[in-house]
């Protein structure tokens, strides 16, 4: 049996063996393959810039080609990565767990030589950040049915997360680049390193906050307390994106313009939001389908989180099956302001029912810092 000693930052003399807790959740997980690092440095041509294709916020991703002929998708987290230990083993945990079309599918990892690496599924059309809202090196053209397909896709995603498992899982950063897509343009989720367990009886947990700017719930990000209305919220500036075609800030943009919330509000004001969907269709649209989009990625943001549906209702929402309230979609919470607002640290474990239950992993409530990562610091994959 392997050893692991990286894992407690720890050099392998005088160390023979991990610590009881870590030993066990390493040796627990025994549904995905584990991969040598050789195997994986002939797989990717000695991690080849051939073979390279995005960098993440927490390192290079590479193609692979694996034995038996599959192709896979090389993820190894950089040195000064701030995904950790916990982060890592939690992202294996919950990814290796569970099966869903739109969620990436974890082939296995290696821990080896300081090494943490994970292997996941090769998806051929990289991420919306890479493709829809990129440089989109293969130019995907984008239609009006492929959007439809990736909203909902995404949409049923997040609703088998936040409903069909026990616990739940809340994401905790969906964002463009973290929404893969494959062949047929069938969006999966990926990126587990940040997500937490709610369980059912529970209707929160207080933890660090972490995420994207941008797509961050604000009540997440001022107190903490965590809840599955955090990931409803990223996913309504994601739809917002989605068929707008454009990043939920861009600061080049002239002032009125800048931030997607902001202008999706102006417009549904004037009951103008049919002239907020991207140009690039060339008009090839059902104004109806996308106007109704922009509306449930408005109820997503509202201000108050109770005020925003499950994803199994903005499910329904988006295909049509239930009918939006009009009446319910009030100002939502723009990024814009974030700048008067103090994101919460970390703060010693409250003995509230809230903390009875620890998040996916045991290490996360004792960190010092909040993690944020930026989508202008993301490249492909």
């Amino acid at each position: 049996m392997a050893c692991f000693p990286f894992l407690l930052g720890w050099k392998t003399s005088g160390h023979p063996s991990l610590s009881p807790e870590v030993d066990e959740e390493i040796y627990a997980i025994d549904n995905v393959k584990i991969f040598t690092y050789n195997e994986l440095r002939k797989a990717t041509d000695g991690f080849s810039d051939f073979y390279k294709i995005g960098e993440g916020g927490f390192g290079p991703v590479y193609k692979a080609r694996l034995k038996g002929g599959k192709r896979g998708a090389v993820k190894i987290l950089s040195a000064t990565s701030s995904q950790g230990v916990d982060e890592f083993l939690t992202e294996i945990k919950i990814i290796s767990d569970i099966e869903h079309e739109n969620l990436a599918k974890l082939y296995g990892y290696c821990v080896e030589n300081g090494h943490r690496i994970l292997v996941y599924n090769y998806l051929e059309n990289n991420s919306l950040a890479h493709t829809l809202l990129g440089m989109n090196p293969k130019n995907i053209q984008f239609s009006w049915r492929t959007r439809y397909r990736i909203g909902i896709g995404v949409a049923r995603g997040l609703a088998f997360l936040h409903e069909a498992m026990q616990p739940y899982i809340v994401h905790r950063d969906i964002k463009a680049s973290n929404i893969l897509l494959d062949t047929d343009m069938t969006p999966k989720i990926s990126d587990f390193g940040l997500a937490k367990f709610i369980p059912p009886n529970m209707t929160h947990v207080s933890t660090r906050v972490a995420g994207t700017l941008g797509y961050l719930a604000p009540e997440y990000a001022v107190t903490g307390r965590l809840t599955r209305k955090a990931d409803v919220y990223s996913f309504g500036v994601l739809l917002v994106e989605i068929v707008c075609g454009r990043k939920n800030t861009d600061m080049k943009l002239p002032l009125g313009e800048q931030y997607l919330l902001e202008k999706t509000w102006e417009l549904y004001e004037r009951r103008e939001l049919v002239g907020l969907v991207d140009v690039a269709m060339n008009g090839d649209f059902d104004a109806e389908e996308a106007c109704r989009f922009l509306k449930v990625g408005l109820l997503c943001t509202q201000q108050t989180s109770k005020q925003r549906p499950s994803m199994s209702t903005a499910v329904k929402m988006l295909t049509g099956e239930l009918q939006i309230d009009d009446n319910k979609i009030k100002k939502p919470v723009l990024i814009s302001d974030y700048a008067d607002w103090k994101v919460r640290g970390p703060q010693k474990p409250s003995e509230s029912k809230s903390n009875s239950y620890p998040a996916a992993s045991s290490g996360s409530q004792n960190q010092t810092t909040s993690i944020f990562t930026s989508e202008n610091s993301e490249r492909g994959w």
